[in-house]
């Protein structure tokens, strides 16, 4: 068992957010240049597969058997369905409906979600006043960007719910991860690309057939790039920042992710932002700033 461990400085925070922030944020941009050729559920099975080679050889490098030891199976599981193969086909899924800018936006409530479970589940997350005003404006700021989207067509309103649902997952996936900080980050995420991808290959097979998986091809580049630097390199970085810093605070990349995401999309995509999009992701913007970076002692 791993020894606990010690306090995080804030250049490890910031250099360990910084490298996450970027890895994620460009995964938006690796499914747009898909164009569509790969279902949501093959995207995933992609996604979790190439992640999951790359980290079998990390697991190898360290001397280590990349098979899951007993205690390791119930975390990988968890870890995988909720941090892993849902949120990884409801991302493709959204992203099927709407523009990587605000979908990534719409992801920003996830930190919002995070703290207020982690306010109830753990002693040393509580919130003080002025996060718990951080949330308010947080979901107002989420209601605003997905509000004009969702009045505009069923295909908006349903990639808007998907995105909402990949938030909820990454709660439920971070805060458990939490639970289990004495587990190795990098066979956790061994743990979670291996099963998030058997998950999405079966659901792959059951609702379609062996032959979607045929177009994985004409767009191998994305997809490489999508596994390896969107995927692989991020989580034991981010399962690093959960165990030295706790999950409220790892959230934070719920914050920065979107920046990224969006900046890629305008310049690389040409895509555009409605002025009730941007007020949105401002709004939530500054309710995850006072949840997560101005947590104070209440006077």
């Amino acid at each position: 068992m791993r020894a606990e461990p010690k306090p995080a400085s804030t250049a490890f925070f910031l250099t360990h957010l910084a490298a996450c922030s970027l890895a994620w944020g460009s995964s938006f941009l690796f499914i747009k240049l898909m164009n569509g050729a790969l279902t949501p559920l093959v995207v995933a099975a992609c996604r979790g597969g190439v992640a999951a080679v790359v980290l079998v050889g990390v697991v190898a490098a360290m001397g280590q058997v990349p098979l899951p030891r007993r205690d390791e199976i119930f975390p990988w599981m968890m870890i995988g369905a909720f941090n892993g193969a849902f949120p990884n086909m409801l991302v493709a899924f959204a992203l099927a409906q709407m523009d990587s800018g605000p979908a990534a936006l719409m992801q920003s409530a996830g930190p919002l979600i995070t703290a207020v479970a982690a306010h109830m589940l753990f002693a040393d997350e509580r919130l003080n006043r002025r996060s718990i005003l951080g949330i308010l404006v947080g979901f107002a700021g989420v209601i605003l960007l997905i509000g004009p989207k969702a009045m505009e067509g069923s295909a908006n309103a349903l990639g808007a719910a998907a995105m909402l649902g990949v938030a909820c997952c990454y709660a439920i996936g971070n805060l458990y991860t939490r639970t289990v900080r004495h587990h190795d980050p990098v066979r956790l995420s061994l743990g979670q690309q291996v099963c998030s991808t058997l998950i999405a290959v079966v659901a792959a097979l059951l609702f379609g057939s062996a032959g979607q998986f045929e177009a994985i091809g004409t767009v191998l580049w994305p997809v490489l790039a999508l596994g390896t630097l969107s995927t692989a390199l991020p989580l034991t970085v981010f399962y690093r920042m959960i165990v030295r810093v706790g999950p409220t605070r790892a959230a934070l990349t719920g914050y920065t992710v979107p920046v990224v995401a969006t900046l890629l999309g305008v310049l690389i995509l040409n895509e555009r932002l409605t002025l009730w999009q941007v007020a949105g992701g401002i709004t939530a913007f500054l309710g995850v700033y006072l949840v997560t970076l101005a947590k104070r002692k209440e006077p």
